[in-house]
């Protein structure tokens, strides 16, 4: 199935693209809640004081781009009932607990332009996305402030080294909470 956007036409996904992901996450506090434990490294992320969503979101996405060959970004929008899934009418897919997403393959210029506000703030990335090539995940669970990465150590390492970004290294046995933030 697609959809229409911006004059294009934009596939949506189905279970098919996320059964790399789909019940290989576990129950808990750790980065493999959001992550697979599939990955050679994981972190977390979130706005630093002072910094806006705008900035924050933009050094995310332009940093994991320059580590991603070209290909297609797949951009998933968790359906809570209040929160923009971009693509009202799109079928949904289940993930982690029954969660229902909307997927969509698109891009990086996407992931920071289609939504109009998620649950952690004024921002516009998705809850979940990561590239065809499965290099890297970006998840952020409904009632997390924070957003956790599995990737290679090489993103990573770029990741932490933008002070926009924010990021920390965690252990996928670690509690993913960042210090200073608190769990809902």
């Amino acid at each position: 199935m697609a959809v229409s956007k911006d004059g294009r036409r934009w596939r949506i996904g189905t279970a098919s693209d996320v059964a790399w992901l789909a019940g290989r996450t576990t129950q808990g506090l750790s980065v493999t809640t959001a992550i697979p434990p599939v990955f050679d490294a994981y972190g977390t992320f979130h706005p630093p004081a002072g910094v806006g969503f705008d900035a924050h979101e933009r050094a995310v996405i332009d940093e994991l781009a320059a580590c991603t060959p070209d290909q297609p970004w797949w951009l998933g929008f968790l359906d809570t009932g209040a929160h923009d899934v971009v693509f009202p009418q799109a079928p949904r897919l289940s993930l982690y607990w029954g969660w229902s997403y909307v997927l969509v393959e698109a891009g990086p210029e996407q992931a920071l332009t289609w939504r109009t506000g998620h649950m952690r703030g004024d921002g516009a990335l998705p809850d979940l996305f990561f590239p065809a090539d499965r290099s890297w995940l970006v998840s952020a669970l409904w009632d997390d402030t924070w957003t956790d990465v599995g990737a290679s150590v090489a993103v990573l390492t770029a990741l932490l080294h933008n002070p926009l970004v924010n990021a920390r290294l965690v252990g996928p046995d670690e509690d993913a909470c960042p210090p200073g933030l608190t769990r809902d």
